[in-house]
């Protein structure tokens, strides 16, 4: 009973172990999501600079509306070390960390407005925004597929679940059109007869059937 009792506190160890939260690098997240958005930011000072009435240098982009390339990089930042800083010191990862990530990036947007409302306002906007996103799933196009589940047995199902039968189908379109069930010619014929009152014999076109 011994042995088969270390194995089970061995296992739930290592299961524990494994479910532990790994600390992440704060400082190079943020480096990275700061350069990320600038960039971003980049390019819309470069397509605000050539919207410009006035014939401008290159160095408008940098001169002139370069503060939108740095609030995009500082907003980057402050939003991914929020987070990974918050995630490190709670040991979880969920959509607290999102929040708290979007009031800090909230605020710093806010700082370009130079009020506190102002400041507020984004940071709680952005804040909640953030954590409904991560809590609904974070992702634009709905849940992600299951690495686990065939692509092919998972589109079978999706057939089999949404499928009608041929019945109501051909009920609702009516057949004809190279749409025809098992009967089709006697049923014709039989309409025929009702509407006009003479009788067509059904014909089998198909040479290797007469």
């Amino acid at each position: 009973m011994a042995p088969h009792a270390g194995g089970d506190s061995s296992s739930s160890s290592s299961s524990s172990s494994s479910d532990q939260y790994k600390p992440q690098d704060a400082v190079h997240a943020a480096l990275t999501m700061g350069a990320l958005f600038g960039t971003g930011g980049l390019f819309l000072a470069a397509v605000k600079t050539s919207l410009e009435k006035k014939h401008v240098g290159p160095w408008a982009v940098f001169s002139k509306h370069g503060n939108i390339a740095a609030t995009f990089a500082a907003v980057g930042s402050v939003y991914e070390f929020s987070r990974v800083a918050s995630a490190n010191l709670r040991e979880k990862n969920d959509h607290y960390n999102n929040a708290i990530a979007g009031a800090f990036g909230g605020a710093v947007l806010g700082l370009r407005a130079g009020r506190i409302p102002a400041i507020l306002g984004y940071g709680a906007v952005m804040s909640v925004t953030s954590a409904v996103f991560e809590y609904t799933g974070g992702r634009i196009q709905g849940a992600g597929r299951n690495p686990d589940v065939d692509e092919f047995e998972r589109k079978e199902m999706l057939r089999k679940r949404y499928r009608r039968p041929v019945e109501e189908t051909i009920a609702e379109i009516g057949e004809g059109r190279s749409i025809k069930l098992p009967g089709y010619d006697e049923r014709r014929a039989q309409r025929l007869k009702e509407a006009y009152g003479f009788e067509v014999k059904p014909v089998c076109a198909d040479p290797d059937r007469a």
